[in-house]
């Protein structure tokens, strides 16, 4: 097979993992749209209290 011939030969073997990669990076762009488009209110349950001082403390007291 002449050069050019081989390169589109590769280029077309490319095409399918790169319009897969492609499909993959847009799908969560594309779907933003349509998640914030809902009218219903979220409700979020409050929040857990941090409580990462007990570790270090303990921790720090180990090591003295």
């Amino acid at each position: 097979m002449s050069r050019p011939k081989v390169q589109i030969f590769h280029s077309l073997r490319l095409l399918p993992r790169a319009l897969l990669v492609v499909l993959a990076v847009a799908a969560p762009v594309m779907a933003i749209p349509s998640v914030r488009a809902s009218d219903a209110t979220t409700i979020e349950a409050p929040t857990m209290k941090k409580m990462g001082a007990g570790l270090v403390l303990m921790v720090s007291l180990q090591r003295s």
